[in-house]
């Protein structure tokens, strides 16, 4: 029977102790950020919405984000925000961004343009996030609802582009109440109970 010498021993340690590593760091990894995906339906009503005094009436097309720093989904749409502020920027819209109530937290450093607003009359009955809401060169609310549908978000399945470019075109949009089955977190905080 051959002997292993300690160098092929300490070798066949070391590996075993790698992957060992390797798997446990695999397993933090997929317990921390891989989450799976369960459809939601959220029905978005922006009945109660409104720009505030400061920016409501005519002016530019305004785009005001509805995010929450603790929702996962939040990821998957940022790309495609920062994409959207890339492009229409330029063209004259302006974007916004609340926060949900209570929460803490930073966009990106490549969404630092968008200016941040406290609230939001009307927001805080949203029923969840990621949210959008566009309002026209009118000050009229154009679109309320998701950025798309689906768990990913990206400019090939978005609503938005396809009502920017209409709003910069001058045609008429009113799609402030929508459906859609996706990625989103509550919007409202979690019930205390109480002692």
């Amino acid at each position: 029977m051959p002997r292993f010498s300690r160098k092929t021993l300490l070798a066949c340690v070391i590996a075993g102790v790698s992957v060992i590593v390797l798997i446990l760091a695999l397993s933090w990894f997929e317990a921390r950020y891989v989450r799976s995906f369960s459809e939601r339906t959220a029905i978005f009503s922006g009945d109660q919405l409104q720009l505030p005094a400061e920016l409501a009436g005519p002016g530019a097309i305004r785009m005001v984000h509805f995010w929450d720093p603790a929702c996962p989904c939040n990821v998957g749409n940022q790309q495609h925000l920062a994409e959207l502020v890339k492009n229409f920027t330029p063209l004259g819209v302006e974007f916004f961004a609340v926060q949900k109530p209570g929460s803490h937290g930073e966009l990106p450093a490549d969404l630092k343009a968008i200016k941040a607003l406290p609230a939001l009359p009307g927001s805080a009955d949203l029923p969840a996030s990621p949210a959008v809401a566009i309002w026209d060169r009118e000050g009229k609310l154009a679109y309320f609802g998701p950025y798309s549908s689906g768990i990913t978000c990206n400019s090939s399945n978005s609503f938005i582009e396809p009502i920017l470019n209409a709003l910069k075109d001058g045609r008429k949009v009113h799609a402030s109440n929508n459906m859609a089955v996706g990625c989103f977190c509550d919007w409202k905080p979690a019930e205390k109970a109480e002692p």
